[in-house]
């Protein structure tokens, strides 16, 4: 039994609800393609400015979520948008910039450093020197120790990327940076305008039945 009130607060009647059964929590999968659906493809979708301005800040996020930066890739593009904006004058979404860094999170930044470091030892030329992804991901690992404190932690984060492995990690996200960001910019921007033109016609479609109603109602 519940009770049911009007906007004022009175009681209005009581009624039976049935309730709800409960539901399964979704997987991971479909977690994921929620979020990456309503974190990036919606938000383009709804942006009111040209598709040009979406799609560079689509591609903005790309690059800088293939480097690796994750945890600084948001400031990184911020100030990425104060320098082009405000000095270049070459301006691009930077909603779609900070959303878009998301795609190298927690479940995707060590395969993607591990790629990063094979591709940069690759073109460093070191065939001899190329480690195995569970000792590399044991190495990130240990760097999070229970038995470390923060400042430990980041002192052991910062040896590998900037001692370590940093420098064929670096020079191994360039191709995959520029990669990524290009292809972002021309996905993203083939979809928004597809879409607009989709949602265009579509428009046009109900525009023409309401005014061939009106008109059969005039004429009856």
């Amino acid at each position: 039994m519940a009770w049911i009130w009007d906007l004022e607060g009175n009681d209005l009647a009581r009624k039976d609800l049935r309730r709800l059964p409960l539901r399964r929590p979704a997987g991971f999968w479909i977690r994921l393609e929620r979020a990456f659906r309503f974190r990036l493809i919606v938000p383009m979708l709804r942006s009111r400015h040209a598709p040009e301005y979406t799609a560079r800040g689509v591609m903005v996020g790309l690059l800088w979520a293939f480097t690796p930066s994750v945890g600084f890739q948001m400031p990184l593009v911020l100030g990425t948008w104060l320098v082009c904006a405000r000095l270049l004058k070459w301006d691009f979404s930077l909603i779609q910039g900070l959303a878009w860094t998301w795609v190298t999170n927690a479940f995707t930044a060590l395969p993607c450093y591990y790629v990063f470091f094979l591709t940069g030892q690759f073109l460093l030329g070191h065939w001899s020197d190329l480690s195995g992804y569970q000792s590399f991901i044991r190495l990130f690992h240990s760097a999070f120790s229970d038995e470390m404190t923060l400042v430990q932690s980041a002192k052991a984060i910062s040896r590998i990327l900037l001692l370590d492995w940093g420098v064929a990690m670096s020079l191994g996200s360039l191709p995959w940076a520029a990669l990524m960001g290009w292809l972002g910019y021309r996905l993203s921007l083939r979809f928004v305008i597809a879409y607009r033109e989709a949602r265009a016609r579509r428009m046009t479609r109900r525009a023409a039945r309401v005014a061939e109603k009106a008109g059969m109602t005039h004429s009856g």
